[in-house]
């Protein structure tokens, strides 16, 4: 009678963890349905630019771009310095431009040819 017993309630335990597992398979456990909030993305308007470009402090010249406070607007850099050259045109001009190939100063080089019409 204990063997009997004893061989039930071990059925009965892996009876029980068997649904366990299924439940937690196909309906998540309940932890995972309280999963932190996911990150949203931001506005297709301007307003989060605005916002930042309001709270901005600056008593220079605020860089449209990447709100870097700067003395003059040629001073800004380039939002994105690993992909982009920063090339000065002169007359307190300066452009952002994609890397234009393998040897530094390669699209400073192009952006010369291109104001001579050469390119």
């Amino acid at each position: 009678m204990k063997t009997a017993l004893s061989v039930v309630l071990l059925l009965m335990g892996l009876a029980s963890a068997q649904f366990q597992f299924f439940d937690q398979f196909f309906h998540g456990s309940h932890q995972q349905q309280q999963a932190p909030q996911e990150k949203q993305n931001v506005a297709s308007d301007s307003s989060w630019y605005r916002s930042n470009w309001e709270g901005a402090t600056c008593d220079k010249y605020l860089c449209p771009d990447t709100l870097a406070c700067v003395h003059f607007p040629h001073h800004c850099p380039c939002p994105h310095p690993d992909v982009e050259d920063k090339v000065e045109l002169g007359d307190g001009i300066a452009i952002c431009a994609s890397k234009g190939g393998f040897k530094a100063g390669e699209a400073a080089r192009k952006v010369e040819l291109a104001r001579k019409g050469l390119l």
